[in-house]
């Protein structure tokens, strides 16, 4: 054996023995991971994925079979990334899940420190009251739980139609476990008091117009309701008067009217339409977004995979993966991710190739 190999071996065996004499005391060499710690780019663990509506529906149907909505409090089946699994998450900060509620159920009042948005994919007529306010879901509204607001959900039907609604839950609960901040509160009673009219929030705050006195103190949107046929007209004009971006389409991004940030201040909420036909450049950023699909069909090229995607699927493009949209007719694209969070913490990296 030659001297250096010798000398080298010499040295793993003394620094072996070495970390097994610090171990006791809860010590570890950081030389070991440096690297593993602080990469030259993101490293996620995480995957893309995609899960097709047509697939889940008859499973959430099924449900419904099993386990009533004010015994399960909440009936939602977690869309949990395929690489972290256990973990109920679709990114490591992000959770996502479809939630459905028949008609006639009440999925009881609680609260919790945990921030919440609904994206109401399927059906009309139910309903969610928020700190006393109610708004009736129709599909394609963006509807917001503030963290510790009280909740309730319940579907009554619309103009003398019923049919079961199913929305796209989501939440910052993985951010929350991160910090240990969870905290949770269920009310006395099934259903809140209604205070106020339907509509309110949106009256008082949702025409580029602020009351002069009004006592709103959250960091939250005061609109807890961003109506789809309102966003999607937006979209519609933005789309008669300037040309697609390259990456993007037309994209805009949902905020609270209040300070002209995110309606939420741990996620971010997008939408966008894509001509018939656009085939985007790839991009890359670091938050991991979340993608529904309201109308039209596509694909997405996350790095290396495609997935096809129709009406109401659902998405995950992971952070730092490059993602590439393509629209084989015309199609609107809801999204949410963690951004106001790294935009607080100066973090954010975005790349368009």
């Amino acid at each position: 054996m030659n001297t250096a190999l010798k000398v080298a071996r010499t040295d793993a065996d003394e620094r072996r023995a070495y970390y097994e004499r610090i171990k006791p005391l809860h010590l570890t060499p950081l030389w070991e991971s440096l690297h593993a710690l602080v990469p030259r780019e993101p490293q996620t663990p995480c995957v893309p994925a995609i899960w097709h509506y047509d697939e889940i529906r008859p499973l959430l149907m099924e449900s419904a079979d099993l386990i009533t909505a004010e015994e399960a409090v909440r009936r939602v089946l977690v869309l949990e990334n395929p690489a972290i699994p256990g973990r109920s998450s679709i990114t490591q900060s992000i959770y996502a899940g479809l939630q459905l509620i028949m008609p006639g159920e009440v999925a009881p009042s609680h609260r919790h420190v945990q921030s919440a948005l609904r994206f109401i994919v399927d059906g009309k007529g139910a309903y969610t009251t928020v700190g006393g306010e109610r708004t009736t879901m129709h599909p394609g509204d963006f509807i917001i739980t503030p963290s510790w607001a009280w909740h309730d959900h319940g579907n009554e039907g619309i103009e003398g139609v019923t049919e079961p609604v199913v929305w796209l839950d989501g939440l910052d609960i993985p951010m929350l476990r991160f910090f240990d901040a969870g905290f949770a509160e269920n009310d006395d009673s099934k259903v809140q008091h209604v205070a106020r009219p339907e509509g309110h929030s949106l009256a008082r705050f949702g025409h580029n117009m602020v009351p002069v006195r009004h006592d709103h103190a959250s960091s939250t949107s005061p609109i807890f309701n961003y109506p789809y046929a309102r966003s999607r007209e937006a979209l519609a004009q933005l789309q008669k008067q300037e040309a697609p971006d390259a990456w993007l389409g037309h994209k805009l991004r949902y905020i609270n009217p209040l300070t002209g940030g995110s309606p939420m201040p741990t996620i971010a909420t997008q939408l966008q339409l894509l001509p018939a036909g656009f085939a985007g450049q790839s991009h890359r950023a670091t938050d991991g977004t979340v993608y529904s699909v309201v109308e039209g069909r596509g694909t997405a090229r996350i790095g290396n995979e495609r997935f096809a995607f129709g009406p109401r699927d659902t998405f995950v493009v992971p952070s730092w993966a490059p993602l590439a949209l393509e629209a084989t007719d015309e199609c609107v694209l809801f999204s949410f991710s963690d951004r106001p969070v790294q935009q607080a913490m100066g973090i954010l990296r975005e790349r368009f190739d």
